[in-house]
């Protein structure tokens, strides 16, 4: 049985000076993105492109997606492995190639999680999770880069 899901966001653009997109250095990159009974998120282009340094920029975004995503079917596979996850922390990076004329697409999205787990845990169920979400995360199944994953299993102390 195939399921859809339909999501809706608003995006408005905020960066009108004035003087509109009469020239390239004339108006703000800035906008919002909202969607009902969610807080705004303050969007920009990345700084390399005159955004604003202070509002997440789509490439950030992407990176934020994918580790989401990742997260949240990690968090599902381990707890239907048996393993206990009691912490985790991820520092995602992604790379965007820009050609010489002004295009860019991502290269890769690395992942680093750092998950703790409980002493009766098995480590290696904890491992091959991470394995497993790839075939799950509905963002990484959608993107044409490769998502890389090099986890960190940490088990607590037993007491």
């Amino acid at each position: 049985m195939t399921r859809e899901h339909h999501y809706a966001i608003d995006l408005t653009w905020t960066g009108d000076d004035g003087e509109g997109t009469r020239t390239y250095r004339g108006y703000r990159r800035d906008h919002v993105l909202s969607a009902p009974g969610l807080p705004e998120i303050p969007g920009s282009s990345d700084p390399s492109f005159r955004g604003d340094p202070a509002r997440w920029n789509p490439e950030q975004l992407l990176v934020a997606s994918i580790a989401q995503c990742h997260l949240l079917w990690y968090l599902h596979l381990a707890s239907t492995a048996g393993v206990v996850v009691t912490a985790y922390e991820d520092s995602p990076t992604g790379t965007m190639v820009e050609g010489a004329d002004g295009s860019g697409s991502f290269r890769e999205v690395t992942l680093r999680p750092r998950v703790t787990i409980t002493a009766d845990s098995d480590p290696e169920a904890a491992a091959a999770a991470h394995e497993r979400v790839g075939a799950f995360c509905f963002i990484a199944r959608s993107v044409n880069f490769p998502v890389r994953h090099e986890p960190v299993i940490v088990v607590e102390a037993a007491g």
